[in-house]
């Protein structure tokens, strides 16, 4: 068995209409994976399930969602050992873990991201790349930064963004 971490993307179903997690950990169960479980209500899920390529149980997942919620949502999997990796990688552990930020990214980002994003980035905020995903130390909170807007699926590729904080809560819950 391998336990999987996966992120939702944009979880709002509709005009006030948010994902319970009871709903989520239930759509895992019927799927067959075992144990799942959630940390906050914004689309943080882990599960065991029979050891797969990620792309095939991303696609398991998001179809499933869609004919359940009736709404495309990206999903962003890890292994265990993968997140327990990119928990550890944390370039800013002087920070905030409130305000720092990481893109998850399904695909890589190349070295280029950062010679893109870093002037348009406010002064003081820090950006590095661990293993293809984005680690943003937004330096003030994050959703007053105008970064933001250059941190979508259109721009970089399909990823989420969490707070150092989750990354290191769901970590606790790998141990």
């Amino acid at each position: 068995m391998t336990t999987y971490v996966a992120l939702l993307h944009s979880i709002v179903l509709g005009p006030g209409k948010r994902l319970v997690m009871a709903d989520l950990k239930a759509m895992a169960a019927e799927l067959g994976f075992a144990n799942p479980r959630t940390w906050v209500a914004t689309g943080n899920l882990i599960f065991e399930g029979e050891d797969a390529p990620l792309a095939a149980v991303e696609g398991r997942l998001e179809a499933a969602f869609q004919a359940r919620f009736g709404k495309p949502v990206d999903i962003i999997l890890r292994t265990a050992p993968a997140w327990l990796r990119l928990a550890a990688q944390n370039p800013f552990p002087d920070g905030n873990g409130a305000h720092i930020g990481i893109r998850v990214m399904r695909a890589p980002l190349g070295p280029d991201t950062l010679a893109k994003l870093e002037p348009i980035a406010a002064p003081g905020m820090r950006l590095a790349l661990r293993d293809g995903d984005l680690w943003i130390d937004f330096a003030g909170e994050p959703n007053e930064a105008k970064l933001l807007s250059h941190l979508t699926t259109r721009k970089l590729g399909i990823g989420t963004l969490r707070n150092a904080n989750t990354v290191k809560a769901l970590a606790a819950m790998l141990a």
